[in-house]
């Protein structure tokens, strides 16, 4: 069968969409793209079994309306497959009813956590959609709906689809297929060279994903605990094997993996010691999303040897009101001596926090900078990123705040979670207050004991390369929480 994995291009005076496989949608002046590796492995996967698979993603190859239609009709493809969110989600509706009027005979797939969360919602306001995906494992669900357009096999569960008389499920989504007996990912189809390699300190920069979502998979406000609500991993083995092909193949010099927390324990000492026994350590640098509890003295050191460098690592609040409300299970106290642990052997941290809850008062968000502050400029994290507080449709704080009347706006008025404005009401400070307090996170860069720890750390012309991309990264967040309050001016 003809398969189109697609992100059609979604033009907007915002700014360019940072949409695929990303928890928080959000328009940026400086276009930056995201792998996104689930449905990379269900074009690898759906290849290696001998049907024919097409890979657009118009908004990373910057293809224009006409341009991707013209490739559309031209191919004909029997599925298309899209990935939404809840800010496009509308915008995906109208994009699928004009690819049935292109291609009539096409079926037409939506996934991501919007669908996931409500397909019936889908299924109702969209005629021209015929399945819709409980669930995160893009790979294995559209390898079902594959093998039954074309042998007739029954359907997967976490599959709604349309009948004659409207649509049902095959029940909710669970576990299917073996990550491991996954095909590696290809590369060259999904053009890989297109996600996010400006930023990176190294290129060719590559992806992976070893598990579906997180270890702890219990925080209110994650949009990926509605696609994945269980945790499972690939072996380090098999993690290692797609390493050494994407450095052997594609020439990777630095790998992320997405994976929402890595795992720690015995599968992080195994990971590592093999990175080291294969001397992958040697060949790149490797990034991933961590947690501040997973870090002791002996993880952090080996964690160095294997080659680790960037750890991602989500605060979301200093408030311990607000981490208690998100499940985060963590206290300041593990925060702060996760850092000092992680600098200390070595690592870089890279922070993620946000403002705009809707019992957060204005304390509440300047403790967060306070502590925001004190880790950048005593060297204790690397980086960090801001943004304001969405509650996406199907989470459990966006059920809260539903149930609260704390969402500003008609709930479903899905085209304003774009993170351009508060999505909540807020206690003590109005909306371009919110925004602005967002943009403050960024300005810590600009402290002279920041830029001094960075000097510090500067080692080589690589090095310096990489801050001065760093810098323009910078300027761009800056620059796009300072239009969205002339906008709201």
């Amino acid at each position: 069968m003809k398969v189109l994995i697609a992100y059609p291009p979604l033009p907007s005076e915002k700014g360019s969409p940072m949409l695929s496989q990303n928890r928080q949608f959000q328009w940026f002046s400086e276009p930056s793209y995201l792998y996104p590796c689930v449905p990379a492995y269900a074009a690898s996967l759906l290849k290696s079994q001998g049907h024919d698979v097409l890979w657009i993603d118009a908004i990373a190859e910057r293809v224009g309306v006409l341009d991707f239609e013209r490739r559309l009709a031209d191919y004909a493809p029997d599925v298309v497959a899209m990935e939404t969110k809840s800010p496009v989600v509308r915008r995906h509706w109208a994009i699928a009813e004009r690819v049935q009027a292109l291609v009539p005979r096409s079926r037409i797939v939506l996934f991501g956590d919007h669908v996931a969360g409500n397909a019936d919602e889908t299924m109702a306001e969209c005629a021209a959609v015929d399945f819709a995906l409980l669930g995160g494992d893009v790979d294995f669900l559209l390898e079902s709906i594959v093998g039954h357009l074309a042998h007739g096999s029954a359907l997967a569960p976490g599959i709604v689809h349309r009948t004659s008389d409207g649509w049902q499920s095959t029940g909710p989504a669970q576990r299917i297929g073996d990550l491991d007996a996954l095909p590696f990912l290809d590369r060259g189809l999904t053009k890989a060279h297109l996600y996010f390699e400006k930023w990176k300190k190294r290129v060719p920069f590559h992806w992976t994903m070893a598990g579906r979502d997180c270890p702890y998979g219990r925080c209110t406000f994650c949009s990926w605990t509605v696609s994945w609500p269980s945790f499972r991993v690939q072996s380090p083995t098999r993690l290692c094997d797609e390493m050494e092909h994407a450095i052997t193949r594609y020439g990777a010099r630095e790998i992320f993996d997405d994976t929402g927390t890595l795992p720690g324990g015995h599968w992080l000492t195994r990971l590592c010691e093999e990175m080291i026994a294969r001397k992958i350590h040697e060949k790149v640098i490797f990034d991933c999303n961590f947690r501040f509890d997973y870090f002791t003295t002996k993880n952090a050191a080996l964690m160095k040897r294997a080659g680790f460098r960037k750890l991602i690592l989500g605060i979301e609040s200093a408030s311990e009101r607000t981490i208690d409300i998100l499940d985060k299970g963590l206290t300041r106290e593990q925060i702060v001596e996760g850092c000092r642990i992680a600098t200390e052997a070595g690592l870089q941290p890279h922070l993620t926090l946000m403002v705009g809850y809707p019992w957060e008062t204005r304390e509440d968000a300047y403790e967060t900078l306070r502590l925001a502050r004190h880790l950048l400029h005593n060297g204790l994290a690397h980086h960090l990123q801001a943004t304001v507080v969405v509650p996406y449709p199907g989470t459990p704080l966006w059920a809260l705040c539903e149930k609260n009347g704390w969402i500003r706006f008609d709930p479903k008025d899905y085209d304003r979670y774009d993170m351009t404005e508060p999505v909540c009401e807020l206690t003590d400070m109005d909306e371009r207050e919110v925004v602005r307090m967002a943009g403050q996170f960024y300005k810590l860069y600009l402290h002279p004991k920041f830029l001094a720890h960075q000097l510090l750390g500067v080692r080589s012309l690589e090095d310096l390369d990489y801050a001065a991309r760093g810098v323009k990264a910078i300027w761009g967040h800056v620059r796009d929480f300072q239009e969205i309050r002339r906008n709201e001016s």
